[in-house]
């Protein structure tokens, strides 16, 4: 006796599942948009930040002075980089006495005050990151679950049916296994983006921080002056 052709599509192993392994498979769908939607704005995110930062560095060492140039900015610039820089100098004026002279200690203040900018920048740049990390450390036990319970009914069947015959044991199994493989397809991508990112971040962080002990020598040479 020949057996019906069974679907093996990715739909019709879906639609066969049960009800608990399609939630798990709709979990790791959404998780994986999720983690797709966090990679591509964090892409663009860091490329306008490090398109933003080399136009500040160009504008910053043309020879403009500090003051002209921070006029042009603004208290509230746009670009990252222009906010740290915008952070120093709103504290350097008002370190400045009416007699033009400087309050005491304005060289560590105005530290403070730039470190509190690239801090709100680095919590920004941060922000969406944990989520790629929470889907790369559990979509593949979230997928594992799915598996687990598949197979498990699987087996149920089997014996209600008393029959391991090949061709009725394999759509159960083919059904449970592809909860695992939505699982590793949520999380290998959501693990490699997450390094690239952070390190991406930590890079242009690392650019900020370089920029504020820069600023600050140029202004405590100022001070020495």
């Amino acid at each position: 006796m020949e057996h019906a052709a069974v679907d093996f599509s990715m739909w019709a192993l879906f639609a066969r599942a049960t009800l608990t392994v399609k939630l798990v498979m709709v979990m790791l769908i959404v998780a994986s948009f999720w983690s797709w939607s966090v990679i591509v704005q964090k892409q663009i995110m860091y490329r306008k930040a490090r398109r933003e930062a080399a136009r500040f560095d160009r504008a910053f060492w043309s020879g403009e002075p500090l003051d002209q140039l921070f006029e042009e900015l603004g208290p509230e610039p746009g670009g990252r980089s222009e906010r740290v820089f915008a952070a120093g100098m709103v504290e350097w004026q008002r370190s400045h006495r009416q007699d033009g002279g400087l309050i005491a200690n304005a060289t560590s203040r105005i530290d403070r005050s730039m470190d509190v900018a690239i801090a709100k920048e680095a919590d920004e740049l941060q922000n969406g990151l944990p989520i790629l990390a929470t889907v790369g450390s559990t979509a593949p036990f979230v997928g594992l679950f799915g598996t687990v319970w598949g197979i498990m009914n699987a087996f149920i069947e089997i014996a209600a049916q008393q029959n391991t015959n090949l061709a009725v044991v394999a759509p159960g199994i083919a059904e449970a296994l592809l909860a695992t493989g939505l699982g590793l397809l949520a999380a290998i991508p959501a693990v490699i983006f997450y390094n690239k990112l952070s390190a991406d971040s930590d890079r242009i962080v690392a650019g900020y921080e370089a920029f504020a002990d820069e600023f600050a020598t140029i202004l405590s040479r100022q001070l020495d002056a």
